[in-house]
């Protein structure tokens, strides 16, 4: 994993056609959308960004992380969900057009966020060790990979709708594919920190996936939103790109001990993506009507 070749051309080039299926999947209108839902994306935004980094940053001082480890999760709670909370809105019947609204925001918010976040926790948890990078070049870096992709997936979207719906499903499949080696690699490479720290680690994701669903439940709640929508926010704060906290941290920083907790993470994510299901499916006598797209506009964002 510290190779050049992976980490400066293979996994940035990965990335970068992950985030263009992202792209392939959206228009214009998942943008206009938040003039539908301005509460949901409010909160949803607000739980992502705010909530839970803050949330992350708890979660280390409690269980008295290392400095490494603490870093990690951090980089992690920096890097909004992408495609795989799309997925999992999918399956768990929740609100797809609000889930792609949400992840559209984030991706476009975490460009200034996610470095600002790194460079401040780095300072906090690892002092004078901590990794020297730009903040420039980091917010130029997760441009390119990032953003340019999306829009020339979009680009090709509005121009070529037939080629563009036949192949975002092979997209989607290869980022999952490429998350679960990319999961593997990490593990195995820093198998020997793993070793020492695994029962901290282990916890500190866990509990950074179920108390960020919690939260985006908990938001939906307070400020009563249809179930349907509670549900969504829970996916989009409780789910988190590990697959960029990965390219964050052995590519821009080159730092592959970082990249840890990204991938225990995502080992512990689908206990809060199972978590979601079965809220989503449980039965409530006293259940309003939902205010739910029908399944030809869901179809129609996917």
């Amino acid at each position: 994993m510290t190779a050049s070749w992976i980490t400066q051309g293979l996994l940035p080039a990965a990335i970068a056609m992950i985030m263009f299926g992202m792209g392939l999947g959206l228009t214009l209108a998942d943008f206009s959308r938040v003039l539908r839902w301005p509460k949901a994306v409010a909160l949803g935004l607000s739980g992502q960004m705010l909530l839970l980094p803050a949330l992350a940053f708890s979660l280390c001082l409690l269980l008295e992380l290392s400095a490494e480890m603490a870093v990690g999760l951090m980089i992690l709670s920096a890097c909004p969900g992408g495609t795989m909370s799309n997925v999992i809105s999918q399956l768990a019947r929740a609100n797809l057009a609000l889930s792609i609204t949400l992840t559209s925001f984030s991706t476009l918010i975490c460009l200034i966020t996610t470095p600002l976040l790194i460079s401040w926790s780095s300072k906090y948890f690892l002092g004078q060790a901590q990794p020297q990078f730009s903040l420039v070049d980091v917010t130029l870096g997760l441009c390119a990979i990032t953003l340019l992709p999306i829009a020339l997936g979009m680009l090709v979207n509005h121009y070529f709708p037939n080629v563009s719906r036949k192949s975002e499903p092979l997209f989607r499949r290869f980022s999952a594919l490429f998350m679960g080696l990319m999961i593997i690699a990490v593990l195995w490479q820093e198998r020997q920190i793993l070793a020492q720290s695994f029962k901290d680690m282990f916890l500190a994701c866990l509990l950074l996936n179920l108390g960020s669903v919690a939260l985006g439940l908990l938001l939906g709640r307070i400020f009563k939103l249809s179930r349907t929508d509670g549900v969504t926010l829970a996916i989009e704060v409780g789910i988190q790109n590990a697959t960029l906290a990965m390219l964050i941290a052995m590519t821009f920083l080159n730092q592959p001990q970082l990249a840890i907790a990204a991938g225990v993470y995502g080992l512990t994510m689908y206990v809060g993506a199972m978590v979601i299901a079965l809220w989503a499916k449980w039965p409530r006598g006293d259940s309003k009507p939902e205010n739910q797209q029908t399944s030809t506009t869901q179809s129609k964002a996917s």
